[in-house]
């Protein structure tokens, strides 16, 4: 039963009010003695006060309700605690939360550039582009993932020339993103010096855009380099894609929709532009005057490829929003060339990660690379591993802390709203205590082993078959109303592209679950609560490993 749904209609039956102005102001009272629910009465005819009072008298009472109270101008409706328990505990499994949609979407995320190693601003990227992945195909929805690999551009030629100049023809001696990656490094402080290195790469790319044989050899390789660097770096992070976009594959195809489209016009310079500024949105260069390409010509046509291969009903671009100009006009530039998708096309978009030192900056060499991060997480995880079991094998100590690492960082990159910029703290996100992905965790382990203590001391297996009753103590009724929740915060995070609505749920319904494991012993001497208490155990630990598993986490049965 949808409880939320079942107060509305009464509502609606006695105020007259239409169902979506119910629906925007019901809400959940910051303190339980308040209700379950609470409905103000200020947009009625009439004093609120007396209204609500009103409302109380008219109502009949229904069986899901326990009791309905006015305070001043709110409306406030108590649950029937029993049935709640057993309309929620009755019906979780790995399916609860699911829904039922059926569009087709396509997600690009990630967005490489191949002249450097994945950084610290691609683990959010790919943090967030997985769990929209998940959370989209738990609703019911076919998930396309999809990337798009930039591996031609100034950028690249850059890299490139460092390694021609100084690179004495050698084959990589690191992971092979990485050793690409000191070449633009390289590259970048040897321009400080001679300024002819930036005329030099530009003149590289006009070579390569002319396909000349050494250069593209030159780059062939270089990027085989990088691609499997990146791949690596992929596997580790639990991420995968339907299929990888190459602009280098796309760019030309780009400069004939430009070339053949009366929308695009010359600029004085030579530039091929369109003119945005009725629409208010600063003109776009779309192919420059010596006929090299831009993000955006090689963005247009990626737009079309993907709709001829997946006839999407709608399209995300997970992109940070230092882009929010360029997806702007992009979105308008396809409506415009009359494409009808063009209106389903959505920017994800999320803020930088800054380290506690300030903004990362990658010509410089202070990025953090994701490799490496990985690597500092999983070592001082390991180090926690180590303190807290003193008998696991070495195996088991190194698995364990990869997936307590891996949690770290993905959920301190989901628990803060996307739009928002991040310090990036590797201590803060180990912590076993507090707001991080290790709580959760261990939280999750807590409670199965709690269920394997009970199998094997007292030969108790979980079941529906309880008496619902039986949940009588506040910390019980809060656990219970977390759990009846879940399916909305889901809903919630799809609705609006946000995974920190299921992330920070996840926080309060580990934090609810460990008050009630303190003051309310599961294992207890009256059977009937010992078996209710179980079957709420179980369902926390139902719910946190599908929530996890949604943020792209691993539910540990033991830490």
């Amino acid at each position: 039963m949808d409880f939320k749904k079942e107060i509305v209609r009464l509502l609606v039956k006695e105020t007259k009010l239409p169902e979506n102005e119910v629906l925007k102001v019901l809400a959940v009272p910051p303190d339980s003695k308040l209700g379950d629910y609470a409905f103000p009465c200020f947009q009625l005819e009439g004093n609120p006060v007396e209204e609500a009072k009103k409302i109380k008298q008219n109502l009949k009472i229904p069986k899901f309700l326990s009791g309905v109270q006015t305070v001043g101008p709110y409306l406030n409706f108590y649950l029937n605690n029993s049935l709640l328990a057993e309309e929620t505990l009755g019906k979780i499994d790995n399916n609860y939360g699911k829904g039922k949609n059926k569009k087709k979407i396509v997600i690009e995320y990630c967005g490489p550039n191949t002249n450097k190693p994945l950084h610290l601003g691609h683990l959010r990227n790919m943090a967030l582009g997985k769990a929209m992945c998940n959370l989209l195909s738990f609703e019911g929805n076919k998930v396309y993932p999809v990337n798009i690999v930039n591996d031609r551009g100034i950028h690249i030629c850059q890299s490139m020339l460092a390694y021609q100049k100084w690179g004495k023809g050698k084959d990589p001696d690191k992971k092979s993103d990485h050793f690409v990656g000191d070449y633009y490094v390289k590259f970048s402080q040897e321009a400080k010096k001679d300024k002819k290195l930036n005329e030099e790469a530009q003149a590289m790319l006009v070579q390569w855009e002319l396909k000349d044989k050494e250069i593209r050899k030159l780059w062939e390789k270089m990027n085989k380099w990088v691609l499997k660097g990146f791949a690596e770096t992929y596997t580790r992070f639990g991420v995968s894609f339907e299929k990888e976009y190459l602009e280098s594959e796309m760019y030309e195809k780009g400069k004939e929709m430009v070339q053949n489209s009366k929308l695009f016009v010359k600029d004085e310079e030579g530039n091929w532009i369109v003119e945005l500024e009725d629409y208010k949105m600063p003109n776009k260069v779309v192919l420059r005057a010596d006929g090299t390409s831009v993000y955006m010509t090689q963005d247009l046509y990626v737009a079309e490829k993907r709709f001829e291969d997946y006839d999407f009903d709608q399209m995300i671009y997970v992109v940070a929003n230092e882009q929010n100009n360029h997806f702007q006009q992009l979105f308008k530039i396809l409506d415009l060339l009359g494409k009808k998708y063009a209106k389903n096309l959505y920017h994800l978009n999320y803020g930088l990660v800054h380290l506690p030192s300030g903004r990362m900056k990658s010509r410089e060499g202070t990025v953090i690379d994701a490799d490496n991060l990985m690597d500092e997480i999983s070592d001082l995880a390991e180090k926690e591993v180590r303190k807290r079991y003193k008998k696991l094998s070495e195996k088991e100590i190194k698995e364990r802390a990869e997936f307590i690492g891996l949690g770290a960082i993905k959920f301190f990159m989901l628990r803060t709203d996307a739009n928002k910029d991040i310090v990036f703290n590797p201590e803060e996100s180990l912590s076993f205590e507090g707001e991080t992905g290790p709580y959760l965790q261990y939280t999750h382990a807590r409670s199965c082993s709690i269920l394997r203590k009970a199998l094997k001391e007292h030969k108790l297996k979980v079941t529906k078959k309880v008496n619902f009753e039986s949940f009588g103590l506040e910390e019980e009724k809060a656990l219970i109303k977390l759990l009846y929740n879940f399916p909305e915060f889901v809903a919630k995070a799809n609705e609006t592209y946000k995974p920190h609505h299921l992330a920070n749920y996840l926080i309060s319904l580990a934090q609810a679950f460990n008050e009630f494991y303190h003051k309310c012993p599961v294992i207890s001497e009256l059977e009937h609560q010992m078996k209710a208490r179980l079957l709420l155990v179980d369902s926390v630990r139902q719910v946190l490993d599908t929530g996890l598993g949604l943020l792209g986490i691993k539910a540990p049965e033991e830490m």
